[in-house]
């Protein structure tokens, strides 16, 4: 936005920046040790490095899904139910409810355990925030904030890159704190680390390899590589992690294979407005004559980021045709 209205609009919500940014730190200076080393959203690893995590303060059923939550704890025998309803609610924080990132084993959702992971996505979004802090800090004329935040993120970005890069699978990762362990679960998540730039030359390449091998499908890039039944898994696509995908290609200059999921993501909308009259929330990526499906609820129609990455997208072309011409 700040590229866009110029820097007074950084100051404009500095407020709210720092709002949010304390809601996900809170007690980390104060609550955080060797001895005890989570509280609620933040984690300490095992050199003092601070990454977050998925949190819910309420261990209870959800009120819109309790049935089907009570049902799910009675299954479960090893764990205590306040434990399982907590990485339920946390998936639910996520916005990836529910997908195999967050289960011990891919087919089982009673093997949820999201509270013991640090997601890629989550500390990527979060080493923005630090970087758009210290601009508006420093658009302030607030040096001291400004640099505080500056190391944040620089520790932040370390951070990532130690825990979050699975030089195997050559892909950025969710980490399990517990295990001391990837989670093994490759998914669009990873593509965060080079949307926000935070990733080496020689990752992003791998990364684009992966991405081109594995994910690319005939309607755009899939979710995860795990087909499960879960809604964000394969073999749905999205249109916030199509555009995270392309964006993140385009910044280490991949835009042969960001141009290919641009023209596959949009040839399916197209294709599906055409058989249906709509838009809609997901989108089966793999068999372009099905439709998505998994998860709790129906495939919902219309959907803002739908709309808007398709706008977006066909704006793109749009330019680009007027410029050839």
């Amino acid at each position: 936005m700040a590229d866009e209205k110029g820097d007074q609009v950084l100051l404009d919500f500095l407020d709210q920046l720092q709002k949010e940014y304390d809601f996900w730190m809170e007690g980390a200076k104060s609550r955080l040790s060797a001895e005890q080393p989570t509280h609620r959203r933040v984690v300490r690893l095992q050199e003092g490095e601070v990454l977050n995590r998925y949190w819910d303060d309420r261990p209870a059923p959800r009120p819109e899904s309790y049935k089907e939550d009570v049902e799910l704890v009675n299954e479960i025998k090893d764990r205590p139910a306040e434990r399982v309803y907590r990485d339920i609610r946390a998936a639910c924080e996520s916005g990836w409810d529910f997908s195999s990132r967050w289960f011990k084993d891919a087919q089982y959702l009673a093997s949820i355990h999201t509270t013991d992971i640090l997601p890629i996505d989550q500390n990527a979004l979060l080493y923005h925030l630090e970087q758009l802090l210290a601009d508006a800090y420093r658009v302030k004329k607030d040096s001291s904030r400004a640099q505080q935040y500056d190391e944040l993120a620089a520790r932040r970005k370390a951070a990532v890159a130690k825990y979050g890069w699975d030089e195997k699978a050559g892909f950025f990762v969710d980490y399990d704190f517990v295990a001391q362990a990837p989670t093994g679960v490759l998914s669009l998540a990873g593509m965060f680390p080079l949307f926000f730039k935070m990733a080496e030359p020689a990752q992003a390449e791998q990364v684009a390899r992966r991405i081109e091998k594995d994910f690319l499908k005939a309607g755009g890039v899939v979710s995860t590589l795990n087909h499960t039944g879960q809604q964000w898994d394969a073999p749905n696509g999205w249109a916030p992690l199509q555009w995270v995908t392309i964006q993140g290609l385009r910044n280490y200059g991949f835009t042969e294979l960001a141009d290919k999921v641009r023209q596959n993501w949009i040839a399916l909308n197209e294709k599906v407005y055409r058989n249906t009259g709509k838009m809609v929330e997901k989108y089966n990526v793999e068999d372009m004559g099905l439709e998505a499906g998994g998860g709790e609820y129906p495939v919902q129609d219309g959907f803002g980021w739908t709309n808007g990455v398709l706008l977006k997208l066909l704006m793109e072309t749009s330019t680009s045709e007027e410029k050839t011409k």
